[in-house]
């Protein structure tokens, strides 16, 4: 979901504390989820085991450099 409009923005202004932490977290997982199945598509011979190695390695590794 890239939907940015004024009425998308207006909505998630709206919305509760505990709605918008529920929103974040989906987020986090579905960008997981990508970031797996990009992992897939340049690696297909990778065992799952391994793409999900791959998925935490990269994600800790640019939290890391975030800081």
């Amino acid at each position: 979901m890239n939907d940015l409009s004024p009425e998308r923005i207006t909505e998630l202004r709206r919305m509760s504390p505990e709605a918008k932490l529920r929103e974040a977290e989906r987020l986090w997982w579905e960008g997981r989820k990508e970031r797996a199945n990009a992992i897939r598509n340049e690696h297909p011979d990778w065992s799952e085991e391994s793409v999900q190695a791959e998925v935490r390695r990269v994600l800790l590794s640019e939290a890391m450099n975030e800081g």
